[in-house]
């Protein structure tokens, strides 16, 4: 237990929305950062001292000019903001994050207290505070009278009420947060009043390069991947990158790469075109730098699609400096450049034994369209890559000595690149040769020699800051714990121990014809068993009787088939979540079919025969121990069963968990740990795989702060 302490000076509006809303971000903060304090300070701000300008035409930062001058003064550490009353860009001197907790980001409109929309006047004077809202009302309404309102939300439903105004346009966030749900009139759809992207989100403001505020930012930002395309067809893009682009939220491409790909993103991702040919049209770079850093402060998925590979002749240096720059993560995926394309695929071999052992790249274009050299003179400047050049390194430098190359010089060896295994070891020409494990030479590996051996990858500061965790649980949960942890800018190990097989016999109860009222599927492995069971065996889905599952987890796998859960628990995901829900929703005498792992125990059936229900337990999957011959070097492990807890300790002793970070789900995978004597595991407030780093993650950047 640490003895230090940490008291953050939390800046708001002092309006009564100002203040709750901000209380509700620090409640959630506090739960992520239990040693942290906060203090919270309520302001005034121009927008709250003048009452006669129409906010149409008030100042950009009429709600924030006092919070940013406490923070440029050193008076607060962060302020709190409706996130679409920050001004773009943020005054310098300060950088800034959306948080996740997010309100309803609709527009309503609300009528005086006891009226209806059916009784509205011919010509109804409506409250407006915008031109978006002003524009709707005409199409809407179009003989009202639109009259400028303000004043906080209080004074706003107080001059209605009053008579002043015959109806509000108002942000449903705002009456939601303050309790008053209930004075809503109508829902405006956002297909007729598009809302700003910041309504109902907040957002935090700080002093730029503050690096606790960098770090607890760390905690909401996900790191900007830059994928390789590429080359002339979308066959050539990666899995990896083809995964990444499923996932964005928004993707800002270039011009050269097949259209096609862009059909891989998700409905409602933002596409945008940002390419340029030889330096003609598109976005230019600074905007395209802006973009990239502003949609990652949102907390967004951010895909930089870059042609061919990104790092050939692709200014990702540029885009990454301006990342390292503002502290914000990102990760670079490699692809097929047209390097390969025009040769490799076309018979055109670039090595071919007896002929060629080496090829030089490079560009002839410099900045501003001048052409350069392409000498030998000019190629012998170029970096040097050097393929099963490990074991002969002494005798390579040796040459390169002799050949007048300075013993100063940057070099590196990789090894197991992209790999689980990677390896990187810098230094020069003069001691690379002595940093080199004692079996470098029996390793894959390549040598790179001249200026981009001295670069470092700044990239890793998300939350996890690149560290390396080990994934044991099944198949089945590790897409969702690869992509948590690479959300929070670390790198996942996929090494399951256990193998889930399904057993045939769970689900002869429902092929039988056997009549239940409900299905209890009480994990993801268990509900995906079933459903690809039933599937072998062209089992009709619509015979089937309501279904309870555990989590969001276990709703995903049922959405996969087509099906929606007809109960789960709001919270508390689980089997102690699903008994409560269970009891809210079975009568006494139903008949329910249990469906579970051999792991997970027959306790939840015990529990729901206490309710009157007539339950029939059924194993419809068994969990098989994979032994890996080796683990990989890991700094953090996720546990999500003590089932994987024991393969992994048949593997290696406890004593090597000691100095890692621990995480996991559920209380029995904590006890099995712990009868194991490891005790420095992360609780988990949610059972969900998200939770569960995110959760890790706290920790972490809390130990950090505290420090």
């Amino acid at each position: 237990m640490t003895n230090f302490s940490c008291t953050f000076k939390v800046g708001t509006r002092g309006s009564r929305l100002g203040v709750a809303q901000t209380e509700g971000a620090l409640a959630e903060l506090r739960r992520l950062l239990p040693g942290c304090t906060f203090e919270l300070l309520p302001f005034s701000s121009p927008g709250d001292r003048d009452q006669a300008t129409d906010l149409r035409t008030c100042p950009a930062d009429f709600f924030t000019r006092d919070l940013d001058g406490a923070l440029l003064g050193g008076g607060l550490d962060f302020a709190v903001h409706s996130a679409k009353d920050l001004p773009s860009p943020v005054p310098q001197g300060l950088d800034w994050f959306w948080l996740p907790w997010r309100e309803e980001s609709r527009d309503v409109l609300v009528r005086p207290a006891g009226k209806t929309m059916a009784c509205l006047p011919e010509r109804p004077r409506v409250g407006v505070s915008s031109g978006r809202r002003a524009d709707w009302c005409r199409r809407r309404f179009p003989d009202a009278e639109l009259l400028p309102v303000r004043g906080v939300i209080e004074s706003r439903l107080v001059q209605l009420d009053a008579g002043r105004f015959d109806l509000l346009v108002m942000a449903a966030a705002a009456l939601n947060r303050l309790g008053l749900r209930e004075r809503v009139s109508e829902w405006i759809p956002q297909e007729e009043l598009a809302v700003p992207d910041g309504q109902g989100v907040l957002a935090v403001t700080f002093r730029a390069g503050d690096a606790r505020l960098r770090r607890l930012r760390s905690l909401f930002v996900k790191p900007v991947t830059f994928a390789g395309a590429g080359a002339g067809r979308a066959g050539t893009c990666t899995l990896e990158a083809a995964e990444a682009l499923r996932a964005a939220d928004v993707c800002l491409h270039d011009a050269l790469l097949d259209p096609s790909l862009l059909d891989r993103l998700p409905p409602g991702a933002l596409r945008l075109d940002v390419g340029k040919r030889c330096g003609e049209g598109g976005a230019g770079q600074a905007a395209i730098n802006l973009l990239l850093a502003d949609y990652a402060r949102r907390g967004l998925r951010v895909v930089r699609l870059k042609g061919g590979d990104p790092g050939i002749f692709g200014r990702l240096a540029e885009e990454l400096a301006v990342l390292e720059g503002c502290g914000l993560p990102y990760r670079v995926l490699p692809g097929v450049s047209s390097l390969q394309c025009a040769t490799t695929g076309t018979g055109m071999l670039l090595t071919r034994r007896g002929e060629s052992r080496g090829f030089c790249v490079m560009t002839p274009r410099q900045a501003g369209g001048a052409t350069g050299a392409v000498t030998a003179a000019a190629r012998a400047e170029l970096p040097l890559v050097l393929f099963m050049g490990v074991g002969v390194l002494p005798e390579i430098l040796a040459q390169l000595a002799a050949d007048g190359v300075p013993q100063q010089t940057p070099a590196a060896a990789v090894f197991d690149a992209g790999g689980a295994w990677e390896t990187v070891i810098r230094g020069t020409c003069a001691d690379l040769v002595g940093r080199l494990p004692a079996d470098a030479a029996a390793r894959p590996g390549l040598v790179i020699i001249g200026a981009p051996a001295a670069h470092l990858s700044a990239g890793n500061c998300g939350a996890l800051a690149g560290r390396r965790v080990l994934l044991t649980c099944s198949a089945e949960l590790q897409p969702s714990a690869d992509r948590a942890v690479r959300d929070l800018g670390g790198v996942p190990l996929a090494c399951p121990l256990l193998r889930l097989e399904p057993e045939p016999a769970g689900v002869a109860p429902l092929l039988e014809g056997r009549a239940f009222d409900w299905l209890v599927l009480t994990s993801p492995s268990a509900a995906r068993a079933c459903l690809d069971l039933l599937r072998d065996q062209r089992f009709d889905v619509r015979r089937l009787p309501k279904i309870m599952v555990c989590g969001p987890g276990a709703a995903r796998v049922l959405a996969e088939h087509g099906l929606l859960a007809d109960a789960m628990p709001e919270s508390g995901f689980g089997a102690d979540g699903l008994l409560r829900t269970a009891k809210t929703v079975l009568a006494s005498g139903r008949r329910v079919l249990r469906l579970r792992s051999d792991a997970a125990g027959d306790r939840l059936a015990g529990e729901l025969a206490a309710l009157g229900v007539r339950v029939t337990d059924a194993v419809v999957c068994r969990n098989r121990p994979v032994r890996p011959a080796v683990l990989p070097p890991f700094d953090a492990v996720f546990f999500a069963s003590a089932s994987a807890v024991r393969a992994f300790c048949d593997l290696q002793p406890p004593e090597s968990l000691q100095g890692k970070d621990v995480v996991v789900m559920g209380a029995p995978t904590a006890a099995a740990l712990e009868a194991c004597g490891v005790r420095n595991t992360v609780t988990v407030p949610e059972s969900t795989v998200a939770g569960a780093f995110q959760a890790l993650a706290g920790s972490i950047i809390g130990k950090e702060i505290l420090s």
